[in-house]
């Protein structure tokens, strides 16, 4: 049964999907902005949120937790860059513009970027 479960699966599995997240949320930090489908960007912007909220503390621990994530160049963006520039802001850090279906299968898409 599926109660209690809210996750998209992406027709993935488990470590899968973490790694698409993973990459997701990489690219949109090196860019802030992206173009996905949208599913994706709604599954990705609790995500991505909830980073942010941790690296507005930026200390060495939050450096060390994010070094399990991102390799320096995101990390360091992420702390010093973007958590820096939403310090006054309690929450709701991205926004989603939906976008028409891709042509190739319909796929409905959209753009995640930082506010």
């Amino acid at each position: 049964m599926k109660h209690l479960k809210k996750a998209r699966k992406f027709g993935r599995e488990r470590d899968q999907k973490k790694a698409l997240l993973k990459s997701l949320a990489r690219s949109l930090v090196l860019h802030e902005r992206i173009k996905t489908t949208e599913a994706k960007a709604k599954e990705l912007r609790p995500y991505i949120e909830k980073m942010v909220t941790r690296a507005r503390k930026g200390d060495l621990a939050t450096h060390r937790y994010f070094a399990r994530f991102f390799d320096d160049k995101p990390r360091k963006k992420l702390i010093n860059e973007i958590a820096k520039r939403y310090d006054k802001r309690a929450g709701g850090y991205t926004r989603i513009i939906k976008l028409a279906p891709r042509k190739s299968d319909s796929a409905k898409m959209a753009i995640i970027e930082f506010v």
